[in-house]
Order: C-alpha cells, then structure tokens, then sequence
C-alpha cells in the first residue's frame, strides 16, 4: 500500500517549522518517529495534504531532569526515555510500549499527541498530572503554551493541539516523595495494545490514583484515596468509572472486569513500593 500524494517539508529549524504548519494550517500533519503516522498514511486512514518532518530540527530532543519532573523533548526516541531512566513510572510503561525496534524510533510525544486511548503514555501523563507544551508562529516569533494532561486528551486519536500548533515537549512531573508506583497490563501477546491496563501511584499516607488504558475514548483517572487500603474497594471503584466499548478481542464485560483485576494489583504493588521506600 502507498500513501495518497502531499507536499513533504523538512524545516531546519523551529521558527521555520513553526512558519510552514502556520501556513498549511489543517492540512497538515507532523512527521516525527512515524510509527503511528506512516501506517496510517499506508492505510489511506489519514491524507494530509502536508507532512512537516522535523527531523532535522535542532533543539527538539533529549531527556531532561528539571526541578519537579522531567522534560522529554518532541524528537526524544522511546528507547532514549527508556534507558534515560529519568522517571520510574515513565520507565515501566515505555517497556511495555510495542517492540524495541518500534521504541527505536517512536517517540514519547508522538504518542502523546497520537492519543491513542489504548497506548500507555497518554496513561502515565494522566495520572501524573503532566503536560503537554505546544508552541505556534506569531506575530514573527514562537509563543507556547502548556496543555494540562487533564485538558489534552479530547477524544479517541485527538487532541488539544491546534492546527498550526507544533507539541516541543512533555513534563512528567516526580512522583511525591515515598511514593510508589505500577503499571500492569494484559494483552494478547507482548508488544500488542492491552486489552485493558492500569498504572497506579500510592503513597504516601493513603494517597492513591490511577489511569486507566483502553475502557474510554481517553485515559479514565479516578483517585482512591478515600478507599486506601482496602484496595479491593478501590478496584471496584475504578471499574465504575470506565465505559469500555466491545470489539473483536474483547467484550466490554470483560475489560471493565478486567480492568478491576489490573487496578487491585497495581495498586497493591505500588502500595507496597512506597512502604518499602517509607522503612
């Protein structure tokens, strides 16, 4: 299969890629890793009249501690994050994420602004209250903007970034002090989107919360803290809150079934670090 025909742009520099998507405005779309856009394109599932690849663009890389969190920049690999080992729960789910020559090229703001509700990035910001900066030409200079992980997510495969607008980096902010986390997930063979999913962060003095992967059109974050911890209680909290949907590997009866199982052992398991981390 071959992707339907567009004008391909490879700025060298931000402020030029920011001039070009001002100017295509819609019918554009952003080249990063491409693990998600070039099978789409092959798919004919997408047909951008524009693709801006910012490859070439210096600046938009790395891994960077910053007080509080930690800055991952629009070019930075999975496998980069990964190793970086910059932030726990980042790093578990990046290990999860598809096989390690797709983590050689995707990149963690990809999937982030790809918005699969199925993915476990978009969980992780979730459910660390992260953000998302984007940044767009104006009046003859970029401007940006952070985007909450709250209002980022706005739909299946959508998100708050604006036509025009280019995402630069992601902030994963620290964990609490004491605090522990978890990511589990089951999916029908390794590498494969979850069925369903959860990562959950405990501690410290019954604090506890959880995003969930694939039982909502985007990441379903529910706080148990009220319920810490009977963490039974908690899991059939968050299976109340999900509205997965039926498809040919799953019923909705069983994700959201499922989805209880996964939360009571994440939570159990991140409870566990922190009190390994509190002695």
């Amino acid at each position: 299969m071959k992707p339907p025909p567009f004008t391909y742009h490879a700025p060298r520099d931000l402020g030029a890629a920011l001039r070009t998507l001002e100017e295509i405005g819609a019918g554009g779309k952003v080249l990063a890793g491409g693990q998600s856009l070039i099978p789409m394109l092959n798919m004919r599932l997408v047909a951008p009249a524009h693709l801006v690849d910012i490859n070439r663009v210096a600046g938009l890389g790395g891994v960077e501690r910053e007080p509080g969190g930690v800055r991952v920049g629009a070019l930075a690999r999975h496998a980069e994050a990964e190793r970086s080992g910059a932030h726990p729960l980042l790093t578990r789910a990046l290990k999860l994420v598809a096989h390690p020559v797709i983590r050689n090229r995707g990149t963690v703001v990809g999937s982030l602004v790809h918005a699969d509700p199925a993915a476990e990035l978009p969980a992780v910001l979730a459910v660390l209250g992260g953000s998302v900066r984007v940044a767009r030409w104006r009046d003859g200079a970029p401007v940006e903007r952070d985007i909450p992980a709250a209002a980022f997510f706005t739909g299946p495969m959508e998100s708050a970034v604006l036509p025009g607008e280019l995402a630069v980096s992601a902030w994963f902010p620290d964990l609490a002090p004491g605090a522990g986390c978890a990511f589990a997930e089951v999916s029908r063979r390794h590498g494969d989107y979850a069925l369903a999913g959860v990562c959950a962060v405990a501690g410290p003095a019954g604090a506890a919360r959880v995003a969930c992967v694939g039982v909502g059109p985007v990441p379903v974050v529910v706080d148990v803290s009220g319920h810490a911890p009977d963490w039974a209680a908690a899991a059939r909290a968050v299976r109340e809150e999900t509205d997965p949907d039926d498809d040919i590997h799953a019923t909705a009866a069983y994700r959201r079934y499922l989805v209880g199982v996964l939360a009571e052992r994440a939570l159990r398991e991140a409870a566990q670090e922190a009190e390994t981390l509190g002695t």
